[in-house]
């Protein structure tokens, strides 16, 4: 399966976007989840 190669951009805002979510009492693994990325990544 071909890897995808995401712009360091894309990634601070992934970052940003589970750091919101657990900061508002979700769980890492659910937030990981809800933006489409796995948990081992």
């Amino acid at each position: 399966m071909a890897r995808k190669h995401h712009k360091p951009e894309d990634i601070a805002a992934k970052l940003r976007q589970i750091e919101v979510m657990t900061g508002q009492g979700k769980p890492v693994a659910e937030a990981v989840r809800t933006i489409g990325v796995t948990e081992a990544t």
